[in-house]
């Protein structure tokens, strides 16, 4: 089909990247916020702007709120579904967790229950979920949208399409494909050390932008690749579910085998039995921790077959103090305090896959380095929007000749998943300070808000992309530019409105993830406006006569390459 094996792979590049690049810059840029999401929570609700708090008293504080905590109506509507009618008035309790992290000011509780009535799946279950504030056990109101890691973290991997996990699917396929652009793009480019260090930001629109996609490419190859072979190791058990379609009769053996192993209980004996002091179990797995030299707190806990006699109490410990995420869990039993099973140090393979995990999802404290992972996964960004821009710039002339309008979808596209996608999450943000706390819904319509600006951003970049038909650039770029250095600065303007936290008074109170937000809100909108500058200046010189000589001399630098 081609003469060469790298023609071949300039092919693939070009197309893979091309049909899949949209969901790649949605997983890139997503998880770029989402390295710091927690401090995004900060900021979008004002009521959990304190310092982060370790694990409260279990004894004390928790066990009041668990009661009360009740499951979610979404999953008992979804249960109703699944059972094909009404569910029992009472569902037995399951289970009791609860999550914190170092950058956690807030604590997230979880209940587990039981759908007793569902004759195709025993072990269906739905479950309950309230946030509290740890000083006090006051419970968070429901529909405040953690806009970070609620919507953000999930949207980079997940789409936000549930239906048969097909948002999952999506990423994965895509996560693929960007393995093989990055291989192909090393082929493509025989002078890939020159190219790290080439870039001509005053050459005309394609040869810089070429330019800038090598040099971006290159320089963060490493975290690319990682990152999107990391994220399939990950959610493999989603893109390989063996051990719930062929093999799900020996995973189940399996993991009653281990529990018994263990000493864990698989199921409740249906004996009622009080529950011994959690605080005290707490005490003990420190000192265990202390004892292996690596003492730590409480990240997570959770109480397994809640008032049984088989119940067991697990406590894992927060490893935010390194990359690996590890949990170095201590078993009790619940009735008595007893240790039943202490984690041993992991096995190779299961260190392995604890490294891979936690370099991805980085969890732990080092800040310098989760400045790193910014860093990359804006790299990766401009790497796919000026593979985006370098394609349509390519073509448009070719187009325009023959009277075609696909370049001017591609571009409008393009508009759509770099600035648009900007817009959108400005206009959450904008969305979040304008709306009232007490509107019904609220998380509803911030959602609503960031759908609905994108489809806008889209409609506007279709309809202002016709001068790409005479080979012209699309004063989309320009103007959704101004949009978002508008509605970033609005967002900054509003926050110290409506909460008094302005940057000044968060700067000098240390608290960073208000402060860094409104940084980096202002550092956008000021990158905004120079682009848009710098873009009006590109269209104003872009005229059809110095567009060809412009495409001839790419021709012939290209070929140099």
């Amino acid at each position: 089909m081609f003469q060469t094996f790298r023609l071949s792979m300039t092919w693939l590049h070009t197309w893979f990247g091309l049909v899949l690049g949209y969901v790649l810059m949605i997983a890139f840029f997503f998880g770029t916020l989402s390295v710091f999401d927690r401090e995004i929570d900060r900021w979008a609700i004002p009521e959990t702007r304190f310092e982060p708090q370790t694990m409260p008293s279990f004894d004390k504080l928790l066990i009041p709120i668990f009661k009360q905590v009740a499951p979610e109506e979404e999953e008992l509507e979804a249960a109703r579904e699944r059972v094909g009618g009404p569910l029992p008035e009472t569902l037995p309790l399951m289970n009791w967790s609860a999550y914190t992290t170092h950058r956690d000011p807030v604590l997230s509780l979880f209940a587990e229950y039981a759908v007793t009535n569902n004759a195709d799946d025993p072990d269906d279950h739905v479950h309950g979920h309230v946030t509290i504030d740890p000083r006090s056990g006051e419970v968070l109101p429901h529909d405040r949208l953690k806009i970070g890691s609620e919507f953000f973290y999930p949207l980079h991997y997940s789409l936000h399409l549930e239906w048969k996990s097909l948002g999952y699917w999506i990423v994965g396929l895509a996560a693929l494909v960007m393995l093989a652009a990055l291989v192909s793009g090393v082929v493509m480019h025989r002078k890939i050390f020159r190219e790290l260090f080439t870039f001509r930001p005053k050459k005309h629109t394609q040869r810089s932008t070429l330019d800038l996609h090598n040099l971006t490419g290159v320089v963060a190859l490493p975290f690319h690749f990682f990152f999107a072979l990391s994220g399939l190791t990950i959610f493999a058990g989603i893109y390989l579910p063996l051990s719930e379609t062929m093999y799900e009769p020996l995973a189940i053996a399996h993991a009653k085998a281990e529990a018994a192993e263990r000493g864990l209980a698989y199921k409740p004996a249906g004996v009622a039995a009080p529950l011994a002091s959690v605080d005290a179990m707490v005490v003990e797995a420190k000192r265990r921790w202390a004892a292996r030299g690596m003492p730590g707190e409480v990240g997570f806990l959770s109480i397994n077959h809640v008032g049984d006699i088989n119940s067991y109490v697990s406590i894992y410990r927060a490893g935010s103090d390194r990359v690996t995420l590890v949990g170095q869990a201590v078993h009790f039993a619940a009735p008595t305090g007893e240790v039943i099973y202490e984690a041993p140090p992991p096995s190779t393979v299961s260190g392995i896959n604890d490294f891979l995990t936690g370099l991805h999802l980085q969890h732990f404290e080092h800040w310098l380095l989760r400045w790193f992972y910014v860093l990359g996964g804006l790299a990766g960004c401009a790497c796919i929007a000026t593979g985006f821009v370098f394609f349509v710039e390519k073509r448009k002339r070719q187009h325009a000749k023959q009277g075609a309008g696909a370049s001017r979808w591609f571009d409008a596209l393009a508009v759509t998943f770099v600035t648009g996608m900007l817009i959108a999450v400005a206009t959450m943000l904008v969305a979040n300070r304008l709306l009232p706390t007490s509107l019904d819904h609220r998380d509803v319509w911030e959602k609503g808000a960031f759908w609905s600006a994108w489809v806008l951003a889209f409609v506007h970049a279709a309809v202002r992309s016709a001068p790409v038909l005479q080979a012209r650039m699309s004063p989309a770029w320009r103007e959704q530019c101004w949009t978002v250095a508008a509605l970033a600065a609005a967002a900054v303007l509003l926050n110290w409105i409506t909460t008094g936290d302005h940057l000044l008074r968060s700067l000098g109170a240390g608290y960073w993830p208000v402060a860094g937000l409104g940084l980096a809100l202002l550092a956008s909108a000021a990158l905004s406006v120079f682009a848009a500058r710098r873009l009006r200046r590109r269209e104003r010189a872009g005229s059809p006569a110095k567009n060809a000589s412009a495409e001839t001399a790419v021709v012939v630098e290209t070929a140099r390459a």
